[in-house]
This record gives structure tokens, C-alpha cells and sequence, in this order.
């Protein structure tokens, strides 16, 4: 038995409905490491209870898995906003919404982030980042500012493969922008953060009162 293995063990198992959208994901789509998957998805649906956020933002939909993970753990009156650029995914996504008894709390926006945050209108308790990671800096200032006074954005992939300590290999863009965001929350006065090493990196990051 492996760590991995061992940990999943005594976790939550994985509900069936997202068990089947993760064997989706691997069999049907490009990438299927984007999607979040056992642990990280029992994670979102931990924090998004202990932090019951009335008002959530995701950033970055992809198949719709911590989509609803985080509406899982949504307090009953609890909302989700779910943002993805691909409208290639549109028909996929929904489709899994739809077969999901938590679809009925999640609004998904097809578009660039930069163009739907600010037709949002609304002050959010949680914000989930999973976008671009080129413009992950833009995104957090974009969002920082959406989030109530006490309020959590948490920010995956910020280890990057390990990337980050990687002098050799962090001159892609995607590297840089995390870099550069892992930098500027880190000397960012307005909250606290801790970087936790789970999967492939996932910062807390609390908006100060």
C-alpha cells in the first residue's frame, strides 16, 4: 500500500457520481490531471463546510469535478459561480451538473475571467483560483477586491510540479506567472497565506479584516 493509498483509505471515499466524472475525464478528455480528484476533491468540500461560504467563486471550471466538490459543501443556502473559458466544455460540463443533486446550487459562465468578474456584482466569502497561470497576478488583483473582509481565496497549483524551486526549468510562462503571484502573495500586506503541499501545491489565502 502506498502513502497515497493509505491516506485515501481513511478519508471520505470518493462519491460515485464523481468516481464516474473522474473516469470520464481520463477516458473522453486532454489533460485529465487537471482534474482535481480524490483527495483534493474531499479537501474543497472539508474547507468550502468549515468555511461556509454563502457567496463562492471558482475560477477555472474544467470538467466541473471541484465545481461540485465545493458545492457539496456549501451550507444550504450556500451559491456557486463557476467560471471557464472553454466553451468546448460548455455541453460536457453541464451535462455533469445536471446528473449531480449539487448542480442546482452552481451557475456556470462560459468566458474569458477577465471579462465575466466584473459583470458578477456580488462580495464573495470563497474563492477558488484554478485558471491561467500566466495570469494568475492579474486574476488574484481582479479578485482580492470581490472577496468580503475575512473572506478566503484558495489558489491551486501553486507548486507547479515543483517547478518553482526549479532554476532549470522555470522559464515558461506558466512557471513565471506562478513565480511571480507565489512572490507577490507572500509579501501581500492586505492578507495572510499558507502554502500547503497538497497535491500540486494549493496556498490559503484570508482577506484581513
Amino acid at each position: 500500500m502506498t502513502l497515497e493509498d493509505y491516506i485515501l483509505s481513511h478519508s471520505d471515499p470518493e462519491p460515485e457520481l464523481l468516481a464516474k466524472l473522474n473516469r470520464d475525464v481520463n477516458l473522453r478528455l486532454l489533460y485529465p490531471r487537471m482534474c482535481s480528484g480524490h483527495l483534493q476533491g474531499r479537501i474543497l468540500t472539508m474547507l468550502t463546510a468549515m468555511i461556509s461560504p454563502k457567496n463562492a467563486l471558482e475560477i477555472g471550471t474544467y470538467a466541473g469535478y471541484s465545481a461540485l466538490c465545493i458545492a457539496e459543501g456549501l451550507p444550504e443556502d450556500g451559491h456557486l459561480d463557476t467560471v471557464e473559458i472553454d466553451d468546448e466544455m460548455e455541453e460536457f460540463i453541464r451535462a455533469r451538473f445536471s446528473e449531480s443533486p449539487y448542480g442546482k446550487k452552481v451557475t456556470l459562465h462560459i468566458g474569458d475571467c477577465a471579462q465575466v468578474l466584473p459583470t458578477l456584482g456580488k462580495l464573495y466569502d470563497m474563492v477558488y483560483m484554478d485558471a491561467n497561470k500566466r495570469t494568475y497576478c492579474e486574476t488574484y488583483e481582479t479578485v482580492l477586491p470581490m472577496v468580503r473582509p475575512g473572506g478566503f481565496i484558495l489558489a491551486d497549483n501553486t507548486l507547479w510540479d515543483g517547478k518553482v524551486t526549479d532554476q532549470s526549468a522555470n522559464h515558461d510562462p506558466q512557471t513565471l506567472g506562478i513565480c511571480r503571484f507565489n512572490d507577490i502573495v507572500a509579501a501581500d500586506p492586505r492578507v495572510s497565506r499558507v502554502m500547503l503541499p497538497l497535491r500540486d501545491g494549493l496556498t490559503l489565502i484570508r482577506v484581513k479584516p
